[in-house]
């Protein structure tokens, strides 16, 4: 008997090699599968992109609360002996290496002493800081080994260079640095108390800051004091970008913690030096913001995944209605299933894979323009790309699983009844009793936030469940018109409209497509909603935190000044007589409303004007600059309609308009008088002046700094709030706008491929009709209310409850709702004629594309139908 030989090779049969070229035989429809990879592998990939680029912006955004010298382990000691403060240094130095971080620097501050420097005494400070000298601005004088005296001391009682003080006893003066005033700079952030004179508070003991330039000089210097009154001993280290890296950073900073303290509990000096992480506040906070966008975009996510997957698998039905005489004749020769979906995935798993691998790569390259402007982790885009080949390899099983189980249940079970029971089963689940159930407990969780806030930092965050309301209320008005929908179209066979054949046959198509019209509406009416959603809450939140930080500071930058500066009497520095502005503040007796003395010639140039008219205020400025009968107009702020108090020092307030907010008032109660009806002797009586600037707050400071002129409670806007609140839920409806947009493409791509499906059903029929002699412009115009019947009903009730629940959330999602002005809904009138104009588009081409198909089809086609 011969041996049968194993073949040198497996032959594949005809089909299944052919299938990748079988495949272009249909460009349109190899696009629609690759863009539809595309889109759900993009989503699949950005969700975790976006969610781990949240955590990086949130850590970079909070990096400014934290000093320069904080980020990482911090160690602070109170009144110890210089043996002490070196012991401390010495200990962190050494442990310092085994725990990952480089040179420590030391900071040395002494307690406030006397000292003569030529012929007068003086009260001063001696510091020193590891290159803290670097860190000063030398304006005479040399970097050798000595002591730096502020200019303000120097310049203000002639002490010459080479100076010794303290009978001599101290080192020579070396240099003279320009004072350090507040707000602190940078390096000097952690030791602002130490290192800038307190010029603010009186009962606290302060002098003038001596810096030591190296350590031996500081050692000699401080030999006459007793003690010294703080050691600081921080790591100069950029700030961390990623939230896994600050994680890694602050646990390694705990652990070094607990070595230094350890060694000197050791040594008999338990208590001796306090460890602390500053920046474990922010990482905290980021973790929680990461988490609460990542919860509340993952439902939807996932949704819009398996949107996607649906559509693959509507390819896999389209591709098999095409192919059917072929899968009938492969499976008359024995095939099974499992073969045919093969033979599915070998035509259309190309354009499948190409489009997912182009879906996670563009997800990567186009995150700056989607997501937060964090940076990613190293691991990040590798755990995306695995969610992205995740959804991809579900979309290549569901083409094969589809085109198998369709020929199981046609050619080995015949048409199973269970399939028909199974779709109403699934058609009659009350879903929209579990979406509003999610968005009822939204908005409850939506309504507790906020009302409790308090100007603070940080401000509370909001829930996650919170976030998805406004998404939850769309897909529950969505399910809801796709149910009424069903409905209407179940009943439809009553509707006798033959005098106009061409809506009653497109009524007639409608209702033979229920399942795949619902479908479609549900989707595109979930993008168009979203969408409107995600982009009225985002832009609300973006506008409001712009707004209420400019209404609170009352312009970009602002400063307290002298009362002299005030009133003319000491000259605004030069950098500071441009996009400037002084307001005068002093609180009346009745009432406590804030009386504010704005100069009407240059106050509208310099203040937060944007949500106000500048004209009006032009207008009313100039009115009130001109008092009449004794009284001294006024405008009127807030919602208070109370009688204008009586301002000692001032005549009696006339006012003769209102404002429901003002710049630096907010909404507060409040009353606005011109500068130019003030008498030189009135102006005088005003506590409180501040200067308003509409630019960057180091530019004003740096003006009053040079000028030497004391200019406390420096505000600028992007400080006086925490915005973190604020750009969570502006980031989390970003990506619902994101969402919005991939959705809307998914619509298209499956309206278009419902259209390729009944192709030859519409082919068969516009031959029968235009035999009968329907035109070809009245079967365009069935198409036409065909598709617009879907898509204007989609575009209308999305736009509608978007919009709707838009306007109503926006206020809610307000962190702050206790200071002006109140979130308002932007204007969203492009987004809906882009919208409108989009849907029309669609609906005109997809009905071209449809009666062209038709038109064109060969009789082959026909003869099969």
């Amino acid at each position: 008997m011969r041996r049968r030989r194993w073949p040198g090779r497996v032959r594949v049969p005809l089909a299944w090699r052919t299938a990748p070229r079988a495949a272009l035989s249909s460009p349109l429809v190899v696009l629609v599968t690759a863009a539809t990879a595309l889109l759900t592998c993009f989503l699949a990939t950005a969700t975790p992109l976006h969610t781990a680029a949240t955590a990086g912006a949130a850590i970079a955004g909070r990096a400014e609360s934290v000093c320069q010298d904080q980020y990482g382990p911090f160690f602070n000691a109170r009144s110890l002996t210089p043996s002490e403060a070196a012991l401390v240094a010495d200990t962190v130095r050494t442990r310092a290496p085994e725990h990952g971080f480089g040179r420590p620097v030391v900071g040395l501050y002494t307690p406030v002493g006397a000292a003569d420097f030529g012929d007068e005494t003086y009260r001063f400070r001696l510091a020193y800081r590891d290159g803290g000298v670097d860190d000063l601005d030398l304006l005479r004088g040399t970097r050798a080994s000595g002591l730096w005296l502020g200019s303000e001391l120097a310049d203000a009682e002639n002490i010459p260079l080479g100076t010794r003080g303290h009978g001599g006893a101290l080192p020579p003066t070396t240099g003279v640095y320009r004072d350090l005033r507040l707000p602190a700079p940078g390096p000097w952030c952690s030791a602002r108390d130490m290192a800038i004179t307190n010029r603010l508070v009186d009962h606290i003991e302060t002098g003038a800051i001596v810096f030591a330039t190296d350590r031996d000089t500081f050692d000699r210097a401080a030999a006459h004091f007793d003690r010294l009154e703080r050691a600081v001993v921080g790591f100069r280290m950029p700030p961390p970008s990623t939230l896994a890296e600050a994680q890694d950073r602050a646990a390694r900073a705990r652990a070094l913690i607990a070595d230094v303290d350890a060694d000197l509990r050791a040594r008999g000096y338990a208590d001796l030096v306090h460890g602390s992480v500053p920046f474990q506040r922010s990482i905290e906070l980021a973790n929680r913001a990461e988490t609460n966008v990542g919860l509340s975009i993952l439902p939807l996510a996932i949704l819009a995944v398996l949107v996607g997957c649906a559509g693959a698998g509507t390819l896999a039905v389209q591709w098999y209605q095409r192919r059917h005489a072929g899968i009938r004749l492969l499976s008359s020769r024995g095939y099974g299933p499992g073969a045919l979906g093969l033979l599915a995935l070998a035509e259309l798993g190309l354009p499948v894979t190409l489009g997912g691998m182009a879906g996670i790569l563009s997800a990567r390259v186009l995150l700056p323009g989607y997501g937060p402007p964090g940076e990613l982790a190293p691991a990040a885009f590798w755990t995306a790309a695995a969610c992205g080949v995740g959804a991809l390899m579900l979309a290549l099983a569901l083409v094969a699983a589809v085109v198998a189980v369709r020929a199981h249940r046609e050619f080995q079970l015949g048409r199973a009844a269970t399939r028909g029971a199974r779709r109403r089963l699934a058609a009659h689940l009350p879903w929209e009793l579990a979406t509003a159930a999610v968005a009822w407990a939204g908005w409850l969780r939506l309504a507790e936030y906020g009302g409790t806030s308090r100007f603070g930092d940080p401000l509370p965050q909001v829930h996650p469940l919170a976030l998805t309301y406004p998404v939850a209320v769309v897909l529950t008005v969505g399910i809801v018109v796709a149910r009424l929908t069903f409905l209407v179209l179940r009943f439809s066979h009553r509707a006798r409209l033959w005098s106009r054949p061409a809506l009653q046959l497109a009524i007639r198509r409608l209702a033979g497509a229920r399942a795949a019209v619902v479908g479609v509406l549900v989707i595109a009416m979930l993008a168009v909603g979203t969408l409107a959603v995600g982009t009225g809450v985002a832009e609300g939140q973006r506008s409001a935190l712009a707004n209420k930080t400019g209404m609170y500071v009352g312009a970009e930058s602002s400063v307290d000044v002298e009362r002299t500066v005030g009133t003319g009497e000491t000259a605004l520095p030069e950098g500071a007589r441009t996009g400037t502005s002084l307001v005068g503040r002093f609180n009346s007796t009745a009432g406590g409303a804030t009386v504010a003395v704005v100069d009407p010639e240059t106050f509208v140039d310099a203040a937060w004007t944007a949500t106000s008219d500048d004209t009006r205020i032009r207008e009313l400025l100039k009115r009130i600059s001109e008092p009449a009968g004794g009284a001294l107009p006024a405008i009127s702020t807030g919602p208070s309609d109370a009688a204008p108090p009586t301002v000692a020092g001032l005549p009696p307030l006339d006012v003769t308009a209102r404002l429901d907010s003002f710049p630096l008032l907010g909404s507060e109660p409040g009353f606005v008088v011109s500068r130019a009806a003030l008498t030189d002797e009135q102006l005088t009586e005003i506590p409180q002046w501040t200067v308003l600037s509409s630019g960057p707050l180091h530019e004003l400071t740096t003006a009053f700094s040079d000028a030497g002129l004391v200019h406390p409670n420096a505000e600028s806007r992007g400080d006086v709030l925490d915005a973190l609140p604020f750009h969570v839920v502006e980031w989390t409806f970003s990506f619902v706008t994101l969402l919005g947009i991939v959705l809307a493409v998914v619509a298209v791509l499956i309206l278009v491929v419902a259209v390729e499906t009944r192709r030859r059903q519409n082919a068969l029929a516009a031959t029968l009709l235009t035999r009968m002699g329907m035109r070809p412009s009245a079967l365009l115009r069935s198409q036409l209310a065909e598709l617009a019947a879907i898509g204007g009903l989609a575009t209308v009730a999305g736009l509608v409850s978007g919009v709707t629940v838009a306007a109503v959330s926006v206020r809610q999602f307000d962190p702050v709702r206790w200071l002006a002005p109140v979130p308002e809904l932007p204007d969203l009138a492009g987004l809906i004629a882009t919208v409108a104009g989009v849907s029309t588009v669609v609906v005109l081409l997809t009905a071209l594309l449809a009666v062209r198909s038709a038109r064109t089809a060969v009789p082959a086609e026909l003869l099969r139908a």
